[in-house]
């Protein structure tokens, strides 16, 4: 009876073995960077304030249900964590409340999610197997504690918390404030915290559109007239050269610029995109950058269609759908343009369907519109060879002149292509997402290659300028060093921000002046750029983005992490890096970059407001006519 009065009761246990498991998993799953001791205390720390804040409300609860709470919450928390890690894999990120709301997306996943699984990650319910198991009556761990020790157990959990944060707040000044970099949260403050901030945050900008009203949408037009000044020049070269033609704008999914002029065993894996970027009737922008977040595909076109930032939590096209934009395609359509989408996927996938009409799209070609079978389909769905095929029929019925944009959808994670497809060797490495990357690639410039010559005998080529464009990197961080190997060098912030350099061509027809440009532009400077080459006015417009032929009003292009990328600096992960040698900035050249972050920190939270405000439904655009 004596030995009774000492025995540990479950929730500690619990605590224990939840935290050193948690802390566990950061360090060998997650791919958390850890700088000082500082860091790494914290890292041990938090997920034992985590484990002891939930698994302490058991002793409120009688016995029997201490030790029910107990199980569910560690086969909970788990399950969380184990969530948690399989995005990781593939997106380097952690999941936002938004992110779960798109959860009509997870069976178009599977064949991802099943690359993602690993061997270990049956260890992270081992400790909720051994607390299922001492949670049976006969080793008694429960605890009956008197009203003071109740209240003394829960107060342990506000000083474990306060602690934390004072850590975290002397390790990552202003974290709270700094909140678009969720891989520091997670370090200062935990997994399950960091999901609890993240639903304080998204109770926030819900009801940031009901407080918010017209004034706020004059100081953002005040800094885009000060910031953004070259929307509409006609002096500015190639102003109109596209006007009445068509428009065909091709996304290529997950394309990296680091596959150009590359070989594998001594064969090119783009050999037509090497081609097309360095003929006469090319002009190419060496220097692109995607600028995307977590709504990867969706956040790339919402990017060029509005010339707005993509939200740091979760994909516009779910969380914002029905805001009001004044869009590339709604503005085409006033140009009597018809407007369209070719896409082989649901409609419902990143709630497509909805988006686009908002948008103004006129027609939708999802997958119902394609003959789709075994033959056709591998991986994702319908490989880009027949989806180019099998689109050229609806590009000839459509009225012209048209803007028509095309999804590709076989140069997707996990990249998986059969065998009988491939015309070029797999990759040798230790990441096997790597080794299928060049082969995908590959059938993709194939495909495009294939289609170019369909518009050409079809007769739409001609009276058309065509648009390639990478719509995000396809090999996250998680795939460094094999990468690093493969290119020679290894991958440290300024490497891994260069590697975010996507494709962005236009071809013209006819053109005789191809060229490669060298200015850094983005996804941001789409819609004006388009707008610029066919001649449409856009002085009404608000735009984030620069027309990319005209003098740049301002020397930056941001990344939604807060990082960013200009003509003489590159800014990522705290460090002002020079851009051509790559070389790590001294604190007093370093100071360089302080105000162009402070103005990359300004116009991501005015693209923030204008989208969690709903804004534009305050602004009058007025009509688009020709000047």
């Amino acid at each position: 009876m004596q030995m009774n009065k000492f025995r540990m009761p479950l929730f500690i246990i619990a605590t224990i073995l939840f935290g050193i498991k948690t802390y566990l998993v950061y360090r060998l799953m997650f791919d958390l960077s850890i700088e000082n001791p500082l860091q790494e205390f914290i890292l041990l720390i938090n997920p034992i304030a985590s484990a002891y804040l939930i698994f302490a409300i058991s002793v409120w609860l009688n016995p029997a249900r201490q030790m029910k709470y107990l199980r569910w919450t560690s086969l909970i928390g788990s399950l969380i964590l184990f969530i948690n890690l399989i995005f990781y894999r593939n997106f380097t990120d952690f999941i936002t409340i938004p992110v779960l709301f798109q959860g009509n997306n997870a069976a178009d996943l599977t064949g991802s999610f099943l690359t993602l699984l690993h061997m270990q990650d049956v260890l992270l319910f081992l400790d909720v197997a051994i607390i299922w198991y001492l949670s049976k009556k006969k080793f008694n761990l429960s605890i009956n504690l008197p009203q003071t020790g109740k209240i003394a157990a829960t107060a342990v959990t506000f000083l474990l918390l306060a602690g934390n944060v004072v850590l975290a707040e002397m390790e990552r000044p202003m974290l709270f404030v700094r909140a678009f970099d969720r891989e520091y949260l997670v370090k200062n403050i935990g997994v399950y915290n960091y999901h609890l901030y993240d639903a304080s945050m998204q109770t926030k900008t819900k009801a940031q559109r009901v407080l918010a009203d017209g004034s706020e949408i004059s100081e953002i037009e005040s800094y885009l007239d000060r910031n953004s000044p070259d929307g509409n020049n006609k002096d500015v070269p190639l102003y109109g050269i596209a006007e009445d033609k068509n428009v065909i704008f091709v996304s290529v999914e997950s394309f990296q610029n680091f596959l150009f002029d590359s070989e594998i065993n001594g064969t090119e894996a783009t050999p037509f995109l090497n081609d097309l970027k360095e003929s006469k009737d090319t002009i190419w922008f060496k220097n692109f950058y995607h600028q995307t977040a977590q709504g990867k595909t969706s956040d790339s076109e919402f990017i060029i269609e509005n010339s707005l930032y993509p939200l740091g939590r979760g994909a516009v096209y779910f969380t914002h759908a029905q805001n009001e934009y004044h869009s590339l395609p709604e503005i085409l359509n006033n140009e009597s343009y018809e407007t369209s989408v070719f896409h082989a996927n649901n409609k419902s996938f990143w709630n497509r369907e909805v988006m686009y009409d908002n948008l103004g799209y006129d027609q939708f070609y999802g997958e119902q519109s394609f003959e789709v079978t075994s033959e056709n389909s591998f991986g994702w769905g319908l490989e880009d060879k027949a989806f180019f095929d099998q689109s050229i029929k609806y590009l000839k019925e459509q009225e012209q002149p048209f803007y028509s944009k095309f999804i590709t959808l076989t140069h997707h994670f996990p990249f998986e292509l059969p065998e009988e497809k491939a015309n070029i060797d797999q990759y040798d490495s230790g990441s096997k997402t790597l080794n299928h990357y060049f082969q995908t690639a590959r059938y993709t410039d194939e495909a495009l290659q294939s289609f170019i010559q369909e518009l050409k005998d079809s007769g739409i080529y001609e009276d058309s300028i065509i648009v390639l464009m990478g719509d995000h990197y396809g090999i996250s961080e998680f795939h460094n060093k094999a990468i690093g190997e493969f290119l020679g060098k290894e991958i440290n912030a300024y490497e891994h921000t260069q590697l975010q350099r996507v494709p962005f061509m236009i071809h013209i027809p006819g053109y005789e002046n191809g060229e490669i440009r060298e200015e850094v532009v983005g996804q941001i400077d789409v819609k004006p750029t388009l707008l610029h080459l066919l001649g449409i006015n856009n002085e009404e417009d608000l735009t984030f983005g620069d027309n990319m032929f005209a003098e740049k009003g301002k020397d930056f292009i941001a990344m939604r992490d807060g990082s960013f990328v200009s003509e003489e600096y590159i800014f990522a992960d705290g460090t002002c890096f020079d851009r051509e040698s790559g070389a790590p900035l001294e604190e007093e050249e370093a100071n360089q970059c302080t105000p162009i972050k402070e103005k990359v920190d300004q116009e991501l939270q005015y693209s923030d407001n204008i989208i969690y405000g709903d804004l534009f439904r305050f602004y009058d655009f007025g009509q688009s006519e020709d000047q």
